[in-house]
């Protein structure tokens, strides 16, 4: 049976932003158990700086371990740069480059010490790169539902965005909440107007979020056509840019609670999803 909805698994938000560095075979263990379920996309590692995110310093070595024999997941690395996009292209298992765009000027200069001009350009740059190595380009949009900064934010700027990035062949949108300050009503609203607006790509929806409120959230996106879903086994993580790294992200297990729910198909496999979920809880260093 087609799943109704696609999920990317996300071990490099939850890993990112912990202080005590986790060994890379334990890094490839929890990987390799996360390619075995059957999510449409793992979010395994970046190449950024290791001054900024020591703990994916390792994602190279990491690459050579993973079994990729036996599974349909395509691998997405995250970068910060063109340059991190071409380092990511080299490398034939992965299949998806993603970035962290943002419209608010204030976050792109902590995340990625980048003005909005020269963000818009690596996402020209990056998608260039994706095209010649026949890579797609993830293109998340950062404080897609409000910013705790003084930039302006309103539906026709994730509107615009959304369109450009689309315009130019981007296949996968994905509007992230990284400081928890969407609700219900507001995802509604802008999924209801993307929904509207944007015909060729995907809009997927990423949330760091409490586990108290995450059932609104995510069946305002999905009543309103949202289909793609990002999840971190356990809950873990955050941005460690932004102040709220100890916000946790939706916990993937929360998404399976909701398809259940709703009798909406997923297409994973919950036994091997049970056994990773229990490697997830004695691999992240929660403690840090």
């Amino acid at each position: 049976m087609n799943p109704n909805i696609k999920i990317t698994e996300a071990p490099r938000d939850a890993m990112q932003g912990m202080k005590e560095f986790i060994p890379t075979d334990k890094k490839v263990e929890l990987l390799n158990a996360f390619l075995k379920v059957g999510f449409n996309i793992l979010d395994f590692g970046s190449f950024v700086s290791p001054k900024a995110i020591p703990q994916l310093r390792d994602t190279a070595e990491v690459i050579s371990k993973l079994d990729l024999s036996s599974t349909s997941t395509g691998l997405m690395a995250i970068v910060g740069n063109s340059r991190g996009g071409m380092n990511a292209a080299a490398f034939d298992e992965v299949s998806y480059i993603g970035f962290p765009f943002s419209f608010s000027e204030t976050f792109l200069k902590r995340n990625l010490n980048s003005t909005l001009t020269q963000a818009r350009k690596t996402i020209d740059e990056l998608q260039g790169t994706c095209l010649k190595s026949n890579k797609k380009l993830l293109a998340y949009i950062s404080m897609a539902f409000g910013t705790p900064y003084a930039d302006p934010w309103n539906i026709d700027v994730i509107v615009h965005w959304a369109k450009y990035f689309e315009s130019i062949g981007i296949e996968i949108i994905a509007l992230s909440d990284i400081i928890g300050v969407a609700d219900g009503k507001l995802i509604g609203e802008v999924f209801s107007t993307l929904s509207q607006e944007i015909t060729k790509a995907e809009i997927a929806l990423h949330l760091h979020t409490q586990h108290k409120n995450w059932y609104e959230k995510v069946d305002a996106a999905y009543v309103n056509g949202c289909r793609r879903f990002d999840g971190v086994t356990g809950g873990f993580g955050g941005c460690p840019m932004t102040g709220y790294e100890l916000l946790g992200n939706l916990d993937t297990q929360n998404l399976l609670d909701y398809c259940e729910k709703n009798e909406i198909e997923h297409g994973l496999n919950l036994d091997e999803f049970a056994k990773a979920r229990q490697l997830a809880t004695i691999t992240y260093p929660v403690s840090s």
